[in-house]
């Protein structure tokens, strides 16, 4: 298991623990103790000790903040109304829910979800070939026989010389920037503002909802010395009161953008794109090679550079 993930599972059962230990004084807590658990847990233990305090510390320091933004975590009907913590497996995010940890009462029919991030802000790590329909597969939209046309010859000359040696690396391609990546690039940002102009409204909103995720949820970023809080409310499920206890802030709705804007290269850039969108929504997708040898797909690392003011984004320092 590579150290980012490793981090990332750590700090997702540093958060569930800090949970557990805040809420169980006060209400009626239960663990679900699936194998997604149990492999966190090993991520966090095999971790030394001032290690394992700083991921604690940084999921206590979020974790007062949601108790005081969501009065459900503290307050229950009856003992009966049990507040369960899970942690989830990563297939869920294969279908569009990136939350690591679910926090439950099924009694008050209410959940909430967090997406734990160590040092890390990628919100999907995407691949394009000659077989993924990136249109159908991200937007619900399949592209056309032009984009596969287009793209057909770079990836066949990819997959020739990967049959030939399967050894063979990237660095043998010489000017791979101008034969691989910017051809594949020009070909889907041409497609991209294509499927947009022919299905308008839908590609722009079903591109944010497929980076960012189909449910609402609280994305928890660890730093070095102080954590983020970004609170994704695109349907309106977080920030509810409980009877007349009100969340200490409010929290407004997420915009989802109706339209592309622009897709253009990053300055001096010959891998990445940068993808504008109304409501403030900026996206950058950059384009590599993920092993060393050749292979025919290539991998997108995509970022949210800029997000509309209706993100609530909470800062806090910790010592």
């Amino acid at each position: 298991m590579a150290n980012q993930t490793i981090n990332g599972k750590a700090f997702e059962y540093a958060i569930l623990l800090e949970f557990y230990e805040r809420l169980n004084l006060i209400t009626t807590v239960s663990i679900t103790k699936n194998d997604f658990y149990q492999n966190a847990k090993k991520c966090f233990d095999n971790f030394p000790d001032n290690k394992k305090d700083t991921f604690r510390i940084t999921a206590s320091a979020a974790i007062n903040f949601l108790i005081d933004i969501e009065p459900r975590l503290s307050n229950d009907i009856n003992k009966d109304d049990i507040l369960v913590l899970e942690i989830v497996g990563d297939q869920a995010g294969q279908m569009g829910d990136v939350r690591d940890v679910l926090i439950i009462r099924s009694l008050q029919k209410w959940e909430i979800g967090i997406s734990a991030k160590n040092n890390h802000r990628a919100v999907k790590h995407s691949r394009l070939s000659q077989k993924i329909d990136f249109g159908e597969k991200w937007l619900e939209v399949p592209c056309s026989q032009n984009y596969f046309n287009e793209i057909k010859p770079i990836f066949d000359m990819l997959s020739d010389l990967r049959a030939q040696d399967k050894s063979t690396k990237w660095s043998s391609i010489g000017n791979m920037h101008q034969v691989v990546y910017i051809p594949i690039l020009d070909a889907f940002k041409k497609e991209l503002l294509r499927l947009d102009k022919t299905n308008p409204k839908i590609v722009a909103e079903n591109l944010v909802q497929y980076l960012i995720g189909n449910q609402d949820f609280y994305k928890i970023i660890k730093g070095d010395k102080r954590v983020e809080i970004q609170v994704y409310n695109i349907k309106g499920t977080l920030n509810l009161p409980f009877n007349q206890i009100k969340p200490k802030a409010n929290i407004p709705k997420l915009k989802l953008p109706s339209r592309l804007i622009e897709v253009v290269y990053k300055d001096n850039s010959t891998t990445t794109l940068l993808v504008a969108l109304n409501e403030g929504w900026q996206i950058s997708f950059r384009i590599h090679n993920a092993k060393s040898t050749i292979e025919p797909s290539l991998k997108f690392d995509i970022n949210l550079v800029s997000a509309p003011h209706t993100l609530f984004t909470q800062h806090l320092f910790i010592n």
